[in-house]
């Protein structure tokens, strides 16, 4: 059995981590650079980076950090945030990206997919998709944060994403994200039933029980969280040693 990831998440506003509730109320966190370093030397497995800069001079500028990231990191790490394009793709994996992740994109353009893994490989392409359990009990992607609802259902979606080339899932529920009340386990588990890829859970974290069942219940192949470790609220090593304690088996 492959051992489970665990990823911290960097939400990066003009080169600095920030943390808020849908990008707004920001806090500035720390240095992209600097807290992903700390974050590699905690035992993280990967690094995920999403830019929310809004204006084009943001995104040149999270393009020079991505440059600075491979330079300084020894780690993987995954960029995603305004990536519409083959182009804007290529821009971010060419400064150094070992994946990028799309998801609006991929839903408003799916063919994104196919382009990015012809190019690049199906290794470089992580599909994040947000989605929402709706009264009538279908899952449905959303775009904007969780408040546009598509017609996409979720497991008809992440199963044409995988077609299309996707390398891994990026799910978050966006019924759960920020409740800190843990994940829906029997929706990554079936996920996980009808995927051949890797699924990474997001959204939800409020304890390392929370993510114990998501990597054993949910069989989520990875967890990613933000406000646990930039607020310290535990480490990466710590959350290890104590999912090892669990007897899950987890990168050293």
């Amino acid at each position: 059995m492959v051992a489970k990831r665990i990823i911290p998440c960097l939400d990066v506003k003009d080169g600095r981590t920030v943390k808020g509730v849908n990008f707004v109320d920001l806090r500035d966190v720390g240095d992209a650079v600097e807290l992903g370093k700390y974050y590699a030397q905690s035992g993280a497995d990967e690094l995920v980076y999403l830019d929310i800069s809004a204006t084009r001079e943001g995104r040149n500028t999270f393009t020079r950090l991505v440059e600075r990231i491979a330079d300084e990191i020894n780690i993987p790490f995954t960029v995603g945030g305004g990536i519409s394009s083959l182009e804007d793709a290529a821009r971010l994996l060419d400064a150094g990206a070992d994946k990028i992740s799309i998801n609006s994109a991929a839903i408003a353009n799916p063919s994104l997919i196919d382009a990015i893994a012809a190019r690049y490989g199906s290794q470089f392409v992580v599909v994040a998709i947000d989605a929402k359990q709706m009264e009538d009990g279908v899952w449905r992607a959303t775009t904007h944060g969780g408040s546009r609802a598509t017609e996409l259902e979720l497991f008809a979606w992440a199963r044409e994403a995988q077609q299309r080339g996707a390398g891994e899932i990026l799910f978050t529920s966006m019924n759960h994200d920020g409740t800190r009340q843990g994940y829906p386990c029997d929706t990554f588990a079936r996920l996980a039933e009808e995927l051949s890829i890797p699924i990474i859970a997001s959204g939800g974290a409020g304890s390392v029980d929370d993510i114990a069942k998501v990597l054993t219940e949910g069989r989520a192949d990875a967890a990613l969280a933000a406000s646990i470790f930039h607020f310290g609220e535990i480490t990466v090593a710590k959350l290890k040693e104590e999912l090892k304690q669990l007897n899950i088996d987890v990168r050293c």
